[in-house]
């Protein structure tokens, strides 16, 4: 069996879409996987970070720590504290006494709203067409993440049993 590709037909993009494809008459040809594109006068040569990268290794790292530490919080307060019964203002005020548990609250509160906000980034640039409408969904989701951030830093921080 021969590899013989001069039989193959180059197919652009505005043809893709068609249905039309490589005119092998099956649909499924219409998909075409477009060639890499090259690199222009105006393609920087190396940009100043690769942020895209960061933040794919900080979703697999921050994701591991969130499992340490969500399923440490459940054993806790569902196994070992005797279940959700138990759990009430003073029980918080006690836990909140230590500055370990202030510590595991704040880690678990900061990776997991830095995790789900970088998710939702993702999501929104894979999904948002317009320039303006992603600008838009980024800012409020910026400025609910920390909002959300520094109002819970602010209750753990602050956090007056004798209320």
């Amino acid at each position: 069996m021969s590899t013989d590709t001069s039989d193959i037909e180059l197919v652009s993009s505005s043809q893709a879409h068609t249905g039309k494809g490589l005119g092998t008459g099956n649909p499924a040809d219409a998909f075409v996987i477009q060639p890499p594109r090259t690199r222009t006068t105006k393609t920087p040569r190396r940009t100043r970070t690769n942020f895209e990268m960061l933040a794919w290794l900080f979703m697999r790292l921050s994701g591991v720590v969130l499992v340490v530490l969500i399923l440490g919080h459940l054993l806790i307060m569902l196994l070992l504290d005797h279940g959700v019964s138990k759990i009430n203002f003073a029980f918080v005020a006690g836990r909140w006494a230590s500055p370990f548990w202030q510590g595991w609250d704040l880690l678990m509160l900061w990776l997991a709203m830095l995790h789900g906000a970088n998710g939702m980034r993702t999501v929104i640039n894979d999904y948002a067409e317009k320039d303006s409408t992603r600008l838009w969904l980024k800012g409020l989701m910026g400025a609910a993440t920390v909002f959300t951030v520094l109002l819970g830093t602010l209750v753990i921080f602050t956090f007056d049993p004798n209320i």
